[in-house]
């Protein structure tokens, strides 16, 4: 069952795994005030069948599993979940597990995450002023956040990585000293581009920061040294003042590395998809509930790695936002 390649030769290892589509911030590039209708409970993969298709991922090739949501830390089953996914084994050994969290309650669990196999995190902050904080997360939780990053890296759940995106206006001013604290802290900041993924569809070129626009704010205090070798990562790394400190810019829009993806997502409802902005899914919930085998899971995921597009599209003329927001989709 080895091997999800592409029409491209695109050779994928890589599965995103979205656990709920809840989320306990409102970030304003993500989610309105109000929220969005949230998935019902009953068409929310089991933990029974989230290990059942990640085994069937891992016979397929996959040898990296991130974990993300919504806020994947609202799982009430997370730490028994790790657990479960941290015995796939592959062709080249082990699973690796990651998650990508917003860091609210990461206090509470990051030494159980970490004994039951998670490998590192992610975390999400945009500001290191707790008010602004408030403001594009209509919520009062800033401390929160830096209290999870702190425990993340008490619990080796290293290297920790910090994601910023950055908002015209409102926080991209500090991109010079979030580097400087991220340096301090000894975590790994990375600067993302927004992404048409809102589910207010209010995303516009003109307002969004650009790479560009970060690494020539970057420059203006610190020397970057770009880093060879990317592969497929998504970030474009960079020594800090000849390092070892690096910091990573992720320019999805701009620069594209749509060429060397090796990604494939899975929906916390069970949809598999080839790319973030994919108009088309693969089911594999019903097909698991109704009793499909592994080889026919396997092959589901064959076709949809088969179909997946030569890039995003973004820059299309024709480009449509996919309907469902990245909340729904998970990162």
């Amino acid at each position: 069952m080895t091997g999800l390649v592409d029409r491209f030769g695109r050779v994928h290892t890589d599965l995103r795994i979205s656990l709920i589509d809840k989320c306990n911030l409102r970030c304003t590039y993500c989610l309105p005030a109000e929220g969005v209708p949230w998935l019902p409970k009953d068409e929310l993969l089991t933990r029974e069948e989230i290990r059942a298709v990640a085994a069937v991922a891992v016979e397929c090739g996959i040898t990296e599993i991130r974990l993300t949501g919504g806020e994947p830390l609202l799982r009430r089953d997370l730490t028994e979940l790790v657990g479960d996914l941290a015995t796939l084994e592959g062709e080249d050994g082990p699973v690796e597990l990651s998650l990508t969290t917003n860091g609210i309650g990461l206090d509470k669990v990051a030494p159980a995450l970490a004994e039951a196999g998670l490998a590192r995190v992610n975390v999400s902050l945009d500001t290191l002023d707790p008010a602004l904080f408030h403001r594009m997360t209509r919520r009062d939780r800033h401390a929160d956040v830096l209290a999870g990053i702190d425990a993340a890296l008490a619990a080796d759940l290293r290297p920790v990585k910090v994601n910023t995106v950055l908002m015209r206006d409102q926080n991209d001013h500090e991109a010079a000293d979030l580097l400087a604290w991220a340096v301090e802290r000894g975590v790994e900041l990375r600067f993302i581009e927004q992404m048409p993924l809102d589910a207010g569809h209010t995303w516009t070129r003109e307002g969004m920061v650009t790479r560009e626009e970060v690494v020539a704010a970057l420059s203006e205090r610190f020397e970057l040294t770009e880093l060879p070798g990317r592969g497929a990562a998504p970030a474009e790394r960079f020594l800090v003042d000849g390092g070892p400190a690096t910091v990573g810019v992720i320019a999805s829009v701009t620069a594209p590395f749509c060429g060397a993806c090796d990604r494939l997502r899975l929906t916390a409802d069970g949809q598999l998809r080839s790319c973030l902005f994919a108009r088309s899914e693969t089911d594999l919930r019903g097909p698991l509930r109704d009793g499909a085998t592994s080889e026919e899971l396997a092959a589901l995921f064959r076709e949809a790695t088969l179909g997946k597009q030569p890039g995003h599209g973004i820059d299309d003329p024709g480009f449509l936002q996919p309907p469902r927001p990245m909340s729904a989709i998970g990162g």
